[in-house]
This record gives C-alpha cells, structure tokens and sequence, in this order.
C-alpha cells in the first residue's frame, strides 16, 4: 500500500453553543483544520491540526501541512514511526516543535486511520488494547463566566448532562486580548475579585463532589499566577492549569513552590522532549498534552508512557474537533494514568455535519465502537463545500 495524495481543510461551519436550549439559539463560527491522506488501496485516513489564534493561525498550517505532500506520496503508510521520525527531520534546522509537530499531528493520526482501516480494528486495539470500558470526560460552558447568574446556569446545566467536571475561565472577562492577546501578565484588582466571586458562586451552584478546574490560559506574570491561585484555592478547585506562559519553566517552578493547588499544563508543549523537564523538576500534578500539536497518537502515547512512571495522570487536551477528540480517546482507552479526556462542550451534536456517525457520548464518558481505524469519517463534500477559499484540498 502506498500514499497517493494528501490533502488539507481550512473549514469555517457555524455552531450552536446551546443545542437544545429553550433560549434563542447561539450560533458561533467555528474553523477547523482536517488532513486527508489517500491510498492506492482506497484507503482514507482523517487527522486534525485545527490551531490558533483563529483564522491566521489556521491558515498558516492548512499551507504548511499541504507542503509536505511531495514529501509523503509514495511512502507505505504503515511505516508510522519512519514517518514520523523522517517528517521531523525535516525541520530540524528550522524548529522540529510547534507548527511542525501541529503537521506531524495531523498526518500521523490520518496513517493510524490507515493502519486500523486496513487490518479492520479499532486504533485502541493496535496500541495494546482497552484499560477500561469509557472514556470520562470533561467540558467547558459556552461562556468565561463573567454574568454570575450565567455562570451558575452553565455549570448546573453540565452537571445536568452527567458531566463529573467541567473547566471555566473566571479571569477572561477582565483581560484584553482573550488568550492570546495578553501583555503585562497581570490582572485588575476588580478582575481578580470578580474570578473569586465566579468561582465562589459555580461551588455554591454545584456543590463539593463536581470537579471544578480552572485554566489560566498561560497569560499571567508569577506573582499574578500565585495571588489568583491562592485566592481560588478554597473552593476545591480541581487544578489551577497553565499559570504562567509556557515559554519559562522557572517561572511555572515559583509558583508551583508558592501554592497548594494541583497544576496542570501541557497543550503548548511539543513532543516527549518538552514534557522532560515538567516530569524530572514535578513541575505538574496532571499532564495535558493535545493529540493534535504534540506529534499525533504516536506521541501522546510515548508521552502517556513516560508519565506512567511517574505516576502523573494524562488528561488530554482538546478545544477543536471530533477527529481532535477520537483520536485522544483511542489512545486514553489504553493507558492507565488516565484523568479525564477534554471536549469543548457538553452537547457535541453541532459536529455532527462533518462525520458519518455521531459520537457516542453518554452520561459524560465516550464509548469508542469497533469500526476499524478512528470509527468515524469525516464527510468530504461538506469540507470542500464549506473550506475558506483558497485554503482546501490541497
């Protein structure tokens, strides 16, 4: 079997943030970005890279991703640790971590695809097999939580769809910039007041067995990082998640030294080299590393592993799309360091559009079924007809 094309999506599709609800539908524009490889067997695989900050970030690596198709067509798509390890080779002069591994990610998930497809199992299967029946899982509200009111609804109404945990950002509605657009590090004296009160008030709405994590997107300067930390500490926050940007793990060690609260971090880290320092310092209480960006199920895996022997618990990240989220869940089936695997809303149904089977999600855990490779398709006359012009099948 050889590789006989690759291609990549930059796809914008509305969202209805909440399905269901007996309020006015609120419809979000949602992008994501899906790799097609082919076969000369006939054989498709999906992957996913779907990036940030939105639309430049998005094109960027629909570009990047669709140059390495010269490179691939030809290759037996079996061969994924040669793959992997030759694609990033490529950019060792240029940077092997960040948009490379987002490439890598989404290519080697599409030959995972391939590989089940092709031997008729499930991924799990190929990677040794389930540890357990389900698939736990976390969400997010629609919402950061700055209407108190709002906040308590939100969280009640995931409590209500059997969800164990949920995570909330209470400090986004005082910052400029959201996630990606921070400057100082810091936050108002109003806006750190305001985070304890939300969190106060969603304790209070859902009481003490409901698992409330907090993310702080990675924007804050060590001694914000440490004052918010401390402040949200009472009201059995499950982890305080990216306290400081990524690029210092000096600063991630204060503030880990200067507060009880678990830590999480992981989503910006790129391969198993990135997550060395985080285990040999204890810099983290739980690991969070995105199928999509660190190097596909191919890494996530290797990084799982490595965590293992630490007894550090994997919960992997996910804010984007379904083939995001299954290929993280094929791998958490099999590992047993295994925390929760993130979604980006309770009511998944608005992916619905994009694949031929609707995930099964039931009572906050996913059930993976016994279709071979990932178990699900993407739909590629909805990708073409709904890709940003210039930015599709290529």
């Amino acid at each position: 079997m050889k590789i006989t094309d690759l291609k990549s999506y930059l796809v914008e599709m509305e969202w209805d943030d909440r399905p269901g609800s007996v309020e006015p539908r609120n419809l979000v524009g949602r992008e994501f970005i899906f790799v097609q490889i082919d076969t000369d067997e006939g054989i498709t695989g999906w992957g996913e890279i779907t990036n940030y900050p939105g639309n430049i970030g998005n094109k960027a690596m629909q570009r990047f991703t669709a140059e390495i198709k010269d490179f691939l067509v030809g290759k037996d798509p079996t061969r994924i640790e040669e793959i992997w390890a030759r694609t990033f080779r490529l950019f060792t002069y240029t940077g092997t971590r960040g948009a490379t591994t987002a490439a890598i990610s989404g290519i080697d998930i599409a030959l995972w695809d391939i590989f089940g497809k092709s031997v008729g199992l499930p991924i799990y299967k190929l990677l040794g097999g389930a540890v357990r029946e389900s698939i736990p899982l976390y969400t997010h509200p629609p919402e950061p939580g700055s209407n108190i009111n709002k906040a308590r609804e939100d969280a009640l109404e995931i409590v209500a769809s059997g969800h164990k945990g949920f995570k909330m950002d209470p400090m986004m509605h005082s910052l400029d910039g959201g996630n990606v657009g921070f400057l100082d590090g810091g936050i108002s004296a109003e806006g750190a007041y305001r985070a304890e009160e939300i969190t106060a008030e969603v304790r209070d709405a859902v009481g003490p067995d409901i698992e409330i994590l907090i993310d702080a997107h990675g924007r804050f300067n060590v001694p914000t990082a440490i004052d918010l930390a401390n402040r949200l500490e009472p009201y059995g926050i499950h982890w305080f998640e990216e306290p400081v940007p990524v690029e210092s793990y000096h600063a991630l060690q204060q503030v880990r030294d200067s507060t009880a609260v678990r830590i999480s971090v992981g989503e910006r880290l790129h391969t198993r080299f990135e997550f060395i320092p985080i285990f040999e310092n204890n810099l983290a209480d739980y690991v969070m590393p995105d199928v999509t960006w660190t190097g596909g199920i191919t890494e996530l895996k290797k990084i799982s592993t490595m965590a293992e022997a630490y007894y550090i618990p994997v919960s992997p990240h996910d804010a984007s799309g379904p083939i995001n989220v299954m290929a993280g869940a094929h791998v958490s089936a099999t590992i047993p360091n295994f925390y929760k695997l993130e979604t980006m809303r309770y009511d998944l149904s608005g992916y619905n559009p994009l694949i031929d089977v609707p995930l099964d999600i039931r009572n906050g855990d996913l059930y993976l079924s016994e279709r071979p490779g990932l178990g699900i398709n993407l739909d590629e006359e909805y990708l073409r007809a709904h890709a940003v012009a210039g930015y599709g099948d290529k």
